[in-house]
C-alpha cells in the first residue's frame, strides 16, 4: 500500500474511532455499521480521484456528490430520481427527516431510539466529519488541522452522553488522531528516500540506503513520546486540580459554574434541555426515594442548584468557592429566630443509574450525613461532588428546616441588605422593556414586595391565561422570556425564569432553583421521585425569612401556604368576616370525554366527561276557584318536594360514601374503593361550598384548591392533603394498601368548609348543593346507554 493510501485509511479509522463516542447516545448501535460502510466508500472514491489525478478542490466535491447519492439511496430512495439521484422531492424529504430528527433529539432522553431522523443526523454527520478529515489530512496533506473536526465530533458526544463520554471513548478518539499523525509523518519521511536512524544507539542495525522499514526512527519515536505525554496530561491534570473542573474524562464535568447532565436528569450546565428531556420521556424512571418524618410532604422540594446569574443569554450559577462540608451547616442567610420552623429528618437513596454531582436536598439543609468526596458551596447551600463523586447509589441523611412564615411576617419584612439587593436584582440591558412594563402592570397598587410576589405567582398560575406545555422550545435568555410573555405557553423553566426576571425589575432579589418536586407516595410509605418530577421554581429573598419559594407553574407542584393570600393568617383578627368565594354556583363547562378524560381521571371520577343537560323551567298561572287553588297547592307541594330532592340525594350519597361499611371497609381500615368514594365526597363537598371542581387537576392540586379557596385552617388543610396522598397511592401504587382515617379526614374538611363559608353559601350548600347535578348526569348517561343498546340490537336483528 502506498503512503497516501495508508494515510487515507488512517483518516477513515480516526473518524470512525471518534464516532464511537456517539454510541452511548442511542440504541441500538447498528447505525455505526452503516456509517462504516458509507465512510469506506467515501474513502475509496477519494483515493481513486487522487490517482486519476483530479485537481485538489475537485476531489472533495466528487466525494461529497457520491456521499449524497449514497445517503439518498439509503434514506429517501422512494422520492429520488431512479432511486439514487437527489431531485427536489428527495431534498424536501431530507429536510423533513432532519426536522424530525431535531424533534426526536429534544423529545427522548438518553439513550434515545434510533429513529430515521436521528439515524440520518448520525450517519450524515459522521460522513461530513470524515470528508473534512480526509480532505485536510490526505488531499491537502495537513493532518494536524484534521484534529479540529475530530474534536468537534468527540465534543458532541462528550456534551450529551450519559457519562460525559467515558475514558474508553476518549482513548479511542485520541488513539485514532495519533494514528493519523504517525501515518502522515511516515508518509512525509518516505518521500526523502531514506530515514534517519539512531546509529549511535547500541544494537541499532546498520544504515540501509533508501530503506523505509526497520526500527523506529527518531522523528517517529519523538511523535510517539509527544502523543503519550499529551494523553497523560489530559488524564492526570484534571484529577490533580479538582477545583478547576473535571476535564475531559470527568463524567460529571464538575466546573465551578455547573454540573454535568447525566441520565437525562437536571443539570446546572444546561437545565433547560435536561429538564425538557426528563419531562418528555415515555418512562418515568425513579431517580430518588426517601422517607421523612414530616407530614407536610408537599413542601419537600429537593433542590439541586440555584441559578443566580442572569446575563441576558441564560440563567446560570455564579462561580463560587467551595469548602469542606461543615457539621452542622451554617445558619441560613436572612432567617430570623422569630419565624416558625419545623426540623425535618429525611433518609434519601439515589438510584444506581442516577449520576448527578450536585446532591438533591430539601432547602435549607441543616446537617448532612453521607459518605464520599463532597464539598460545600455556602451561598447556594449546596453540596457538590469532588473528583468525580456523584450521587450514583448514594444513601444519605438530611436534617432540614421547614420554614413556615406567616403572611404578616412577609408583608412586614424589612429591606434586604444592600449587598443582596445589588447582586440579586441585576438585569441585563438586553432585557426587553415589556418584561418590566408587564411586571409593573400586574403588581399595580400592590402595597409591598410580598403582595407583588403573590400577584406575579397568581398571574402566571391562574389569572394570566398561561398554558403548561413541555413541547415548547426551551430557552432562558431575554428573547425567550419576551416570547414566553407573548405566546403564554411553556413549561416550568419558562415560568420560573420569567417570574424571577420580573421580580428583579421590581427590585425584589430573585434567583431560580432547579431540582425535583416532592414525588409520589408509594405503598410502603416511601416517596418516589422520578425524572418527570424534575422542576424549576423561583426563590425570592425576604429579610427575616431568607430565600423563599414561590410556585408560578400551573398544574405543577404546590404553592406554599404563605403564598396563598386567601388562606387566613392565624395572627390576623380572627373575628374578621370571611369574604364570599366570588365563584359561580354553576360547574365549569365539562369537556367531552375524548378530550379530557384519561384512564386515571376515570378511575378517580366515573362521571368524568359527561355533559350536564339543559334544565327546563316552568311557571303556573293562579286562579280564584277552588280547583285552581287546589292545583296550585298541589303544584307547590310537588315543587317543594322536587326542590328537596337535591338535598335528600346529597344526604343519602354522603352517608353511603362515608358510612362505616362504605365499599367494604371496616372502622379501622378503608379499602381502595372506600378511599376513592371518600375522595369523591371531598370534591363534591368543596363544590357545594364554592370550590368548583377542576376535572383536569391532580388529587394534590385539587386538595390545594380546596384549601386555598375554602379558607381552611391548618388542621383541615393537613387533613385534605392526607386524603389526597391516600388517593394517589391508591391510583398509582402497584399494590394499593388500605387507607386509615380517610373518612374522618373528609368529615373534618367538610365541617371546616361549612364553618368558613358565609351564611348564604351555607344555605345553598344545604338546600341546593351544586354537586347534585351529578344525579342528572347519571340519569342522562343511563338513557344514552339504553338507547345505544336498543340501536345495537336493531342493527344485529337487521343484519341477520
Amino acid at each position: 500500500m502506498s503512503g497516501r493510501g495508508r494515510l487515507a485509511l488512517c483518516a477513515a479509522v480516526a473518524t470512525l474511532a471518534a464516532a464511537f463516542a456517539l454510541l452511548p447516545l442511542v440504541e441500538p448501535a447498528t447505525w455505526i455499521l452503516q456509517t462504516a460502510l458509507l465512510l469506506g466508500v467515501q474513502t475509496l472514491v477519494g483515493a481513486g480521484a487522487r490517482r486519476v489525478p483530479l485537481p485538489r478542490p475537485v476531489t472533495p466535491a466528487v466525494q461529497a456528490a457520491v456521499s449524497l447519492v449514497l445517503l439518498t439511496f439509503f434514506f429517501v430512495r422512494d422520492d429520488a430520481i431512479a432511486g439514487v439521484l437527489p431531485g427536489p422531492g428527495a431534498l424536501a424529504e431530507f429536510g423533513q427527516l432532519l426536522a424530525q430528527g431535531g424533534h426526536d433529539v429534544g423529545r427522548y432522553a438518553i439513550p434515545a431510539p434510533v429513529t430515521e431522523g436521528i439515524r440520518l443526523m448520525l450517519v450524515g454527520g459522521v460522513l461530513l466529519i470524515g470528508l473534512l478529515v480526509d480532505s485536510l489530512a490526505v488531499t491537502f496533506r495537513s493532518a494536524a488541522p484534521a484534529g479540529l473536526p475530530l474534536l468537534a465530533l468527540y465534543s458532541v458526544a462528550a456534551g450529551l452522553a450519559r457519562d460525559g463520554a467515558g475514558w474508553p471513548w476518549f482513548l479511542c478518539a485520541a488513539g485514532g488522531y495519533l494514528l493519523l499523525l504517525l501515518a502522515e509523518g511516515r508518509e512525509r519521511l518516505s518521500q526523502w528516500g531514506r530515514v534517519f536512524t539512531d546509529r549511535g544507539r547500541p544494537g541499532a542495525p546498520a544504515y540501509q540506503p533508501g530503506g523505509v522499514e526497520g526500527p523506529a526512527t527518531a522523528p517517529v519515536r519523538t511523535g510517539r513520546r509527544i502523543g503519550a505525554l499529551t494523553l497523560g496530561l489530559a488524564l492526570v491534570v484534571p484529577a490533580l486540580l479538582p477545583s478547576l473542573g473535571g476535564g475531559l474524562l470527568d463524567a460529571a464535568r464538575n466546573g465551578g459554574a455547573g454540573v454535568g447532565r447525566n441520565g437525562g436528569t437536571v443539570s446546572a450546565v444546561n437545565p433547560l434541555v435536561a429538564l425538557q428531556d426528563s419531562l418528555n420521556q415515555a418512562e418515568d424512571r425513579t431517580a430518588l426515594s426517601y422517607t421523612t418524618n414530616t407530614r407536610s410532604t408537599q413542601e419537600m422540594y429537593l433542590r439541586i442548584v440555584a441559578l443566580d446569574k442572569f446575563d441576558g443569554a441564560s440563567w446560570k450559577p455564579s462561580e463560587r468557592r467551595i469548602d469542606a462540608v461543615p457539621d452542622p451547616l451554617p445558619t441560613p442567610p436572612g432567617l430570623s429566630p422569630d419565624v416558625r420552623t419545623e426540623r425535618v429528618r429525611s433518609n434519601v437513596v439515589a438510584a444506581d443509574w442516577y449520576a448527578q454531582n450536585w446532591l438533591p436536598m430539601p432547602y435549607p439543609a441543616d446537617r448532612v450525613e453521607l459518605a464520599g468526596r463532597w464539598r460545600f458551596e455556602p451561598e447556594g447551600r449546596t453540596l457538590v461532588g469532588d473528583r468525580g463523586q456523584t450521587t450514583r447509589g448514594v444513601r444519605y441523611q438530611v436534617e432540614s428546616l421547614l420554614v413556615e412564615p406567616t403572611a404578616r411576617q412577609l408583608r412586614r419584612a424589612p429591606q434586604p441588605p444592600p449587598a443582596v439587593r445589588e447582586e440579586y436584582t441585576k438585569v441585563p440591558k438586553s432585557l426587553p422593556s415589556v418584561v418590566r412594563r408587564t411586571a409593573q402592570q400586574v403588581t399595580r397598587d400592590a402595597p409591598d414586595d410580598y403582595e407583588r410576589a403573590v400577584r406575579l405567582q397568581d398571574w402566571f398560575a391562574s389569572d394570566g391565561g398561561f398554558t403548561y406545555d413541555t413541547r415548547v422550545r426551551a430557552g432562558s435568555g431575554s428573547a425567550a422570556i419576551a416570547n414566553f410573555l407573548e405566546q403564554k405557553e411553556g413549561f416550568c423553566v419558562h415560568f420560573a425564569f420569567t417570574m424571577a426576571a420580573m421580580a428583579r425589575t421590581l427590585d425584589i432579589p430573585a434567583r431560580v432553583a432547579v431540582g425535583f418536586t416532592p414525588g409520589t407516595a408509594a405503598a410502603d410509605g416511601r416517596m418516589n421521585v422520578g425524572l418527570k418530577d424534575a422542576h424549576a421554581w423561583p426563590e425570592l429573598y425576604f429579610e427575616g425569612i431568607g430565600w423563599t419559594r414561590f410556585e408560578p407553574t400551573p398544574t405543577r407542584g404546590t404553592p406554599p401556604p404563605y403564598a396563598q393570600p386567601d388562606t387566613p393568617d392565624p395572627s390576623e383578627n380572627p373575628a374578621e368576616q370571611l369574604p364570599d368565594r366570588g365563584q359561580s354556583a354553576e360547574p365549569t363547562p365539562v369537556p367531552s370525554e375524548s378530550e379530557s378524560c384519561d384512564a386515571d381521571a376515570k378511575r378517580l371520577d366515573p362521571e368524568c366527561g359527561q355533559s350536564a343537560p339543559a334544565q327546563d323551567g316552568g311557571s303556573g298561572d293562579g286562579g280564584s276557584d277552588t280547583g285552581t287553588t287546589a292545583a296550585v297547592a298541589a303544584a307547590s307541594l310537588l315543587g317543594l318536594g322536587l326542590l328537596s330532592l337535591p338535598m335528600l340525594w346529597r344526604v343519602r350519597t354522603r352517608a353511603r360514601r362515608l358510612g362505616t361499611r362504605a365499599a367494604g371497609g371496616t372502622p379501622g381500615e378503608e379499602t381502595p374503593a372506600a378511599v376513592l368514594e371518600a375522595w369523591r365526597e371531598l370534591v363534591d363537598s368543596g363544590w357545594d361550598y364554592g370550590v368548583v371542581p377542576d376535572e383536569s387537576a391532580t388529587p394534590r392540586k385539587a386538595a390545594e384548591r380546596i384549601v386555598r379557596i375554602g379558607d381552611l385552617g391548618q388542621e383541615a388543610a393537613e387533613a385534605a392533603f392526607r386524603v389526597a396522598l391516600e388517593v394517589e397511592q391508591v391510583l398509582y401504587a402497584p399494590r394499593p394498601r388500605p387507607g386509615a382515617g380517610v373518612r374522618a379526614d373528609v368529615r373534618q374538611v367538610r365541617e371546616a368548609l361549612r364553618r368558613a363559608a358565609p351564611r348564604g353559601l351555607r344555605s345553598r350548600a344545604l338546600l341546593l348543593p351544586p354537586s347534585s347535578v351529578r344525579v342528572m348526569w347519571a340519569a342522562t348517561r343511563g338513557v344514552t346507554a339504553a338507547r345505544e343498546r336498543w340501536l345495537r340490537s336493531l342493527r344485529v336483528r337487521f343484519a341477520k
